[in-house]
């Protein structure tokens, strides 16, 4: 599946529920199915700068795909980084660099989101893009 499918399967989801409170229903879902993070990666370095809520991201290279574990200490914001893994999991960092978020703005996320929620997404996704440029740079040389 391409990471357009995946964002348009998180669309044709979130598009059942016509209340922000079902969504944030499904968010907190999407967030308690987030694989366990490994303790041992809950670390300064780890965490995300610009975040309201404490954000962990670990990544790893793994036959040439970015493999991202993440947990948060705040359930919605567990949910975002769960939509994100789901879209950028497993995926060249090329694919990462390239693609368009567009399910955001198509399922009204950041406009429901308090303003620093909305920064600490921003933060997310540019931690999970900075992975795949420096993955990209570390196996061009």
């Amino acid at each position: 599946m391409t990471i357009n499918e995946i964002q348009n399967e998180i669309i044709e989801e979130f598009k059942d529920f016509h209340d922000w409170m079902d969504k944030y229903s499904l968010l907190i879902e999407y967030g308690n199915n987030l694989n366990n993070y490994d303790e041992n990666q809950r670390i300064d370095q780890n965490l995300i700068e610009g975040c309201q809520s404490r954000v962990w991201i670990y990544a790893w290279l793994e036959d040439g795909k970015i493999c991202y574990m993440a947990d948060s200490d705040a359930i919605i914001v567990k949910g975002i980084i769960a939509l994100l893994l789901k879209v950028f999991n497993n995926r060249t960092p090329d694919e990462i660099l390239e693609t368009d978020l567009f399910f955001i703005d198509k399922i009204g996320l950041k406009e429901h989101l308090s303003p620093t929620r909305s920064n600490g997404m921003v933060s997310m996704i540019k931690q999970l893009k900075m992975y795949a440029l420096a993955f990209k740079h570390k196996s061009e040389n």
